[in-house]
């Protein structure tokens, strides 16, 4: 199996099915999530945000590797978790019913 995240980061591997391009996608595996699968990759992930954060804060976007791209996607789908886990305690924002937002642009990475 290929790996997917610098090797300092390995231990994020069980949980690179949340590396996704897109925040249309992070949102549907959001949704699509138990209250425990959320749990589960926010308690591995969160406590590594510092670390991967001053690791990308390293990488030149121009030419980024396909581990340090999917690095950077798995710290956003974690903003994406952060909050459901946090404060609302279920995967959908509470008392929205079937609202959605998209978004319009994606940033270039």
């Amino acid at each position: 199996m290929a790996t997917t995240f610098p090797s300092d980061f390995a231990d994020l591997e069980p949980f690179a099915g949340w590396a996704l391009p897109t925040e249309r996608e992070r949102y549907a595996k959001r949704i699509a999530s138990t209250m425990d699968e959320l749990q589960a990759f926010y308690d591995v992930a969160f406590p590594r945000l510092e670390a991967a954060t001053s690791y990308l804060e390293q990488v030149e976007l121009d030419g980024i590797s396909d581990e340090d791209k999917h690095l950077l996607w798995l710290f956003c789908a974690l903003v994406t978790v952060a909050f459901p886990v946090e404060a609302w305690s279920q995967p959908r924002v509470p008392d929205s019913g079937a609202s959605s937002i998209d978004a319009v642009v994606e940033p270039a990475v």
